[in-house]
């Protein structure tokens, strides 16, 4: 695939905006349906599209909505906030949930545009010829999966949400105005997504930097979404089958675990064979080196003089926009010394006194760092949506639910982990519960800060027991929700807010 960047126009070639005011449904454009999707070029150029609406919400929302409020983030070592402390501290509202992040706004209106892409597609594209049938089918089936994935990221955020399945074409109120459907009715139109996704793929290839949605990444998707109904909608032991045979079924994708955690997400070493789907970004996309991905706000604004050199050459150039918030200690101490995704992962900063004598600082997210251009820090790392670790904690995860053992597939993960010091650290496998727990602390080790932490506990029904901002609130299930905006709920009238909220 072309680099993304190059496909920008297409914004404005394409875009009608989406389905009610808020959610930026209403048509713009000036190319018509008489001038254009004509030609297998056209097809391709809204599928570029659609990928490149998906870079907004990946740069900094799925990170915010997935992880924000979890027990993993904590207030800045510079006391400065950019609006972000309403997650850590869990008091966001509807007032304010709105508030400016990376240049948006932080409601459901952006994955709205990518919706609107993906309808576009499965609208237009069958009626188009390609000299390959195949090709055509993967087209309408990365759409049809972008579509599931997208309402997954918002059932899991808001609950139910508009079900918007056509293109928006005309700007009447009964078109662009639509009442919340069901979680229950959201899930099922993404399990029918994903296997009419599954009837359509031609085959188990990944494209080259393995930043489109491929069957081995509908498979995993697949089984994230069945176990999610599995543990959160009774779906149970069916479910957990579904989930399984997916698993068993993207594992026949060219995947492999790296054996050096860091370079999983080096600049240098994108589409990586343990990548199963990403949203690319790359160096002179934007003229402004500093700006990208959300993780700029993670990493250290002003380095203190008073640190050894060694701290000093590991995290290099600075980032201007960084420091807004980190990890806590508390959450970093969880990681062993013998275990490489620590210091892969984030660094923990000390200051020495004229005495020598040392002093905790800051802890810094590492994993997610950029790349020095010109001096200065530029954030274009791939956003990762799913990589071969991911499929295989689902799949203990599914098995330990079905009450087998989940041993082989967390132990494939402490390998990589801890190399020539695995023995010590080898799992054994208890009861399902102690098992689950232990899967859950493995998923916080291997995917912190990859946007995961906060659903991983609401699936795992643990938001109440490990976030210390929400222990002893167990009767308030509303906060496993976010509120809806005001701005949201201000031009959309048959919108009803969240109960509780």
């Amino acid at each position: 695939m072309k680099k993304l960047y190059i496909h920008y126009f297409l914004i404005i070639i394409l875009s009608m905006s989406s389905c009610t005011k808020d959610l930026e449904l209403a048509p713009v454009s000036q190319i018509s349906n008489s001038n254009f999707w004509k030609t297998e070029n056209d097809a391709k150029a809204g599928l570029y599209s659609m990928y490149v609406r998906l870079r907004l919400p990946a740069a900094s929302s799925f990170f915010v909505w997935g992880e924000g409020r979890s027990d993993v983030m904590g207030p800045s070592y510079l006391g400065a906030t950019a609006g972000f402390e309403i997650y850590h501290w869990n008091t966001l509202n509807k007032s304010n949930v709105a508030a400016t992040l990376n240049g948006g706004n932080v409601t459901w209106s952006e994955l709205y545009t990518v919706l609107h892409d993906a309808n576009l597609i499965l609208k237009n594209v069958p009626g188009i010829q390609f000299a390959s049938e195949n090709e055509k089918k993967d087209i309408l089936a990365q759409a049809h999966t972008m579509r599931a994935f997208i309402y997954f990221v918002m059932v899991r955020t808001w609950g139910g949400v508009p079900l918007v399945t056509e293109p928006t074409e005309s700007v009447d109120a009964e078109s662009i105005q639509k009442p919340r459907a069901s979680t229950e009715e959201i899930f099922k139109f993404i399990k029918d997504e994903i296997d009419k996704a599954n009837s359509l793929f031609s085959s188990n290839n990944f494209t080259a930097g393995r930043n489109l949605w491929s069957k081995p990444a509908l498979n995993t998707l697949k089984a994230d979404v069945y176990l999610w109904t599995g543990k959160r909608l009774n779906g149970g032991t069916a479910d957990f089958n579904t989930a399984l045979s997916a698993l068993n079924e993207a594992q026949k994708g060219d995947m492999t675990l790296l054996n050096n955690f860091h370079s999983i997400f080096a600049y240098n070493n994108k589409g990586n064979k343990e990548i199963v789907m990403a949203v690319n970004f790359n160096e002179l996309e934007v003229t402004d080196p500093t700006r990208r991905t959300g993780t700029r706000f993670m990493y250290i604004h002003l380095l203190p003089t008073n640190i050894d050199q060694s701290t000093r050459d590991s995290l290099g150039v600075t980032s201007p926009n960084g420091g807004y918030w980190g990890p806590t200690q508390e959450i970093c101490s969880q990681f062993s010394k013998d275990d490489q995704r620590r210091n892969a992962s984030f660094i923990q900063v000390y200051t020495f006194d004229a005495n020598k004598k040392y002093s905790y600082y800051a802890s810094l997210v590492y994993k997610f760092r950029g790349l020095e251009v010109a001096g200065r820090r530029g954030f274009f790392d791939d956003v990762v949506l799913y990589r071969y670790a991911d499929i295989l904690l689902m799949k203990a995860e599914a098995k330990n639910a079905l009450g087998q053992d989940p041993s082989p597939e967390i132990n494939q993960i402490r390998m990589r982990a801890f190399g020539t010091k695995f023995s010590a650290n080898t799992f054994v496998s208890g009861s399902k519960a102690s098992n689950d727990e232990a899967i859950l602390q493995e998923r916080l080790l291997e995917f912190i800060f990859e946007g995961k932490r906060w659903y991983d506990l609401v699936r795992f029904g643990q938001v109440f027991n490990k976030v210390p901002t929400l222990k002893g609130r167990a009767n308030e299930e509303h906060l496993l929700l976010f509120p809806i905006s005001e701005v949201t709920l201000s031009l959309e009238p048959l919108v009803k807010q969240n109960p509780g909220w």
